[in-house]
């Protein structure tokens, strides 16, 4: 299946749970002066219009990144930085709302490369067309993500900042998930990985944290930014969380700084919360 679209949900709670910890990534990865590649398995369409149809059907951008743009005067360093980024990457057209790809082709340097995968159709042809100006450091596949990264690891510089983000429109992707880390460490064990996934009823997204913690029992960080009480059908998304192995040195004291503040703006009711949990030795 190919149907999810995330311009549907640009600029969301996982939007900026996601892009918040991999802007703290990247500015970790650019203080030491060696070339490092971002890889993206599922890349998307690279940039999203917050005026189109697709956004405009559920606005969801409203209760997620907009809230922090309303309330920049009360966010710590960290979560200020992340918002000028965001808003340096619209290039004075507020409309618009960078993916991944974009964020990271905004952070990283001229030493650094993007490798970036899209399979879908519609959006693998945006994702392009984003990019056309950028030159040889980006490289774009139109293949299966999950496929395509362990191609190509390891990476020449041997320094590497992975994102998987999957729509998980399948129960499969939760198996492959685990199945790429394992064969992605086996072949890069000192790559950074950050894997988004989803909070729901479903028992797929609930047993994944603990399944990504056996493979790495020390060397790993998950975070969960829960926005609302899972509801009683079962149904919708409640929540995201982001499992980040090898993570960053500071990643966690960043986290413990700013995800009080991120539910407290961000909350849907009085349920929400976060979670923080790593094991680094």
């Amino acid at each position: 299946m190919l149907s999810y679209r995330h311009a549907f949900h640009a600029a969301n709670h996982a939007d900026v749970l996601k892009h918040f910890v991999l802007t703290l990534t990247l500015d970790y990865f650019n203080q030491k002066d060696k070339p490092y590649w971002y890889i993206d398995t599922h890349a998307g369409a690279g940039q999203y219009d917050l005026n189109s149809e697709y956004a405009q059907k559920t606005t969801e951008y409203l209760t997620g990144f907009h809230l922090l743009q309303q309330h920049y005067q009360e966010l710590p360093s960290t979560l200020k930085h992340f918002v000028d980024l965001i808003e340096q990457t619209q290039q004075n057209n507020a409309s618009y709302y960078p993916g991944s790809p974009k964020i990271a082709d905004h952070l990283v340097r001229k030493t650094d490369s993007l490798r970036l995968f899209e399979l879908h159709p519609t959006d693998s042809v945006f994702l392009i067309d984003a990019f056309r100006s950028a030159g040889r450091r980006v490289q774009i596949k139109v293949e299966d993500g999950f496929e395509g990264v362990i191609r190509i690891l390891p990476p020449a510089p041997r320094r590497s900042v992975i994102l998987i983000d999957p729509p998980y429109e399948e129960k499969t992707d939760y198996i492959k998930v685990v199945q790429t880390l394992k064969k992605a460490i086996e072949r890069f064990a000192t790559g950074c990985y950050l894997l988004w996934y989803p909070c729901l009823s479903r028992v797929e997204s609930k047993k994944l944290p603990e399944q990504l913690k056996k493979i790495v029992p020390n060397h790993y960080l998950n975070t969960q930014l829960i926005v609302q009480e899972e509801s009683q059908d079962g149904f919708g998304m409640f929540g995201s969380g982001m499992f980040v192995i090898n993570p960053p040195f500071l990643l966690k004291q960043q986290l413990q700084e700013s995800l009080p503040v991120l539910v407290k703006l961000l909350k849907q009711d009085n349920k929400a919360r976060f979670v923080l949990d790593a094991q680094i030795r």
